[in-house]
């Protein structure tokens, strides 16, 4: 699905988004199911084109776009996040700039309803990249970002899945293995590119789990030189395999298209023993996905009028 394309076909913007990956097909998910989803990934695709239409820079339209998902309950993260094997909800996020490589990102944030914006926050108004637990939380209240209860994120379906996972013992994996971490990625008018992603993690993690999500390299990646990409999927393995600047590094270095760079990447991450998928985009105003489940929830947009929603197979 790349669309590498000339210069005169090059869109002046472009929008990739993700809701997550994993055991995703049609026989396991009832239309009402699919409906919320596909709502969901409609009204980011919205909000992120909205701003890119507007001559907003990426940096804001990945943010609104995966703001959209973290109020939305049928993704995880923000409102509709897993719970942890204690029974909280523990929201994970990361932002980055591709024209400067400035980055923010958060672990274990609480309180925040918006993890992005406090990402992004860390990012414009700290001196650090990353922030982690009560201390997240207090630097979110420090800059006026809205707070809630803990059990605002919660809704009777996650818990229903954490209840499930205890019930049988597993106390290692999602009991759907669907990772329903959000994410977006583009490029603007001035050809800058950015990444965002969003999650909730894995329903009964333990110890203060961390994943890729918020980890910069692995989860989340931008640089103008290749791409900008956001990733879902079982996070050790993201990390260990460096999966988002990774991709970056074979487009800058090797001269890969992007849907080359993230095939070859998310194949070695499957033979690690990883599973998830990866948006993609980059100042040529090519998109890309690409999964090694049997589904992701995704979507892309551009300029040149292109408007995509896709959940199953072929890639």
């Amino acid at each position: 699905m790349t669309n590498p394309a000339s210069a005169q076909e090059r869109p002046k913007w472009t929008l990739v988004i993700h809701g997550g990956a994993g055991i995703i097909e049609k026989s396991r998910i009832t239309p009402e199911a699919e409906a919320g989803v596909r709502a969901g990934l409609e009204a980011a695709l919205a909000a992120g084109s909205k701003v890119l239409e507007e001559g907003g820079t990426a940096l804001d339209a990945v943010q609104a776009a995966v703001q959209v998902l973290e109020d939305d309950p049928h993704f995880n993260a923000g409102r509709g996040a897993v719970f942890t094997w204690d029974g909280i909800n523990e929201l994970d996020s990361a932002i980055m700039d591709g024209r400067t490589r400035a980055a923010g990102s958060i672990a274990g944030s609480t309180t925040t309803r918006h993890p992005v914006a406090l990402a992004r926050a860390v990012m414009e108004h700290s001196p650090h990249v990353m922030l982690s637990g009560e201390g997240a939380d207090e630097f979110a209240r420090e800059q006026g970002l809205e707070q809630v209860e803990n059990s605002w994120f919660g809704t009777p379906e996650r818990r229903r899945q954490l209840d499930e996972l205890k019930s049988r013992r597993a106390n290692w994996f999602d009991v759907d293995l669907k990772y329903g971490t959000v994410g977006a990625v583009a490029m603007d008018s001035h050809g800058n590119v950015a990444a965002a992603t969003s999650t909730g993690g894995l329903t009964g993690k333990r110890w203060g789990r961390i994943g890729d999500s918020p980890v910069i390299g692995a989860g989340t990646y931008a640089d103008n030189r290749a791409c900008a990409v956001s990733a879902t999927g079982a996070g050790e393995f993201f990390i260990r395999e460096g999966v988002a600047h990774e991709i970056c590094a074979r487009v800058r270095f090797k001269g890969e298209t992007l849907k080359q760079a993230a095939d070859t990447v998310m194949a070695e991450t499957r033979d690690l023993g990883g599973t998830g998928g990866v948006i993609v985009t980059g100042p040529t105003g090519e998109m890309a996905w690409s999964f090694n489940t049997p589904g992701m929830y995704r979507g892309k947009a551009s300029s040149n009028g292109e408007r995509v929603v896709e959940f199953y197979g072929e890639q």
